[in-house]
């Protein structure tokens, strides 16, 4: 990232900043009822911004899940966001970066994320099959899931994702 711009947790007094981010950053699709609940969780949901001068530039969510049929700990990635003024500049890795070194922290065995696989890609993610998410994807995102390996161990978890409350919206799956 450019100098001056930090990646921090968000603050209550970000919340407007992140409001206006979204639209401006995804036009075509209102993902501010999703952000708004997550959110608005009591635990669980990590929310990194990414700033300018104390300017919101950027957002991320990570939310903690787990699977149907293990322990393992594991995190879904997103929404992410970046003014697109400031986009192409580093800020979204940065946040992704930030992200995935706060869930290594937390003892999480995978992030995963429903994304674009040429950008994440450059982070490690890869398609993942072990674990499948809550609701079934159209054929055309299934390389859209992607997984990443936080943990010292190379955890693989199997079986059905299971997601809070905010995420439980087939429609964020394309169904």
């Amino acid at each position: 990232m450019a100098d001056g711009n930090t990646v921090r947790e968000s603050r209550a007094d970000d919340l407007s900043a992140i409001e206006a981010l979204y639209p401006a950053a995804f036009p075509d699709e209102d993902l501010l009822p999703l952000v708004r609940e997550l959110l608005a969780e009591p635990s669980g949901v990590t929310s990194l911004v990414a700033n300018d001068g104390g300017a919101v530039i950027g957002h991320c969510v990570i939310t903690a899940c787990g699977t149907e049929s293990s322990a393992v700990k594991v995190a879904l990635l997103g929404p992410l966001a970046v003014l697109p003024a400031r986009q192409a500049r580093g800020i979204g890795g940065a946040l992704v970066r930030d992200g995935l070194r706060r869930m290594s922290e937390q003892k999480v065995a995978r992030v995963f994320v429903l994304g674009d696989p040429a950008y994440y890609g450059r982070f490690g993610f890869h398609a993942d099959q072990s674990i499948t998410p809550p609701y079934p994807l159209p054929e055309e995102w299934r390389t859209a899931w992607q997984s990443i390996s936080v943990s010292q161990e190379d955890a693989r978890p199997e079986g059905r994702m299971t997601v809070p409350r905010p995420w439980r919206q087939p429609a964020l799956w394309g169904a």
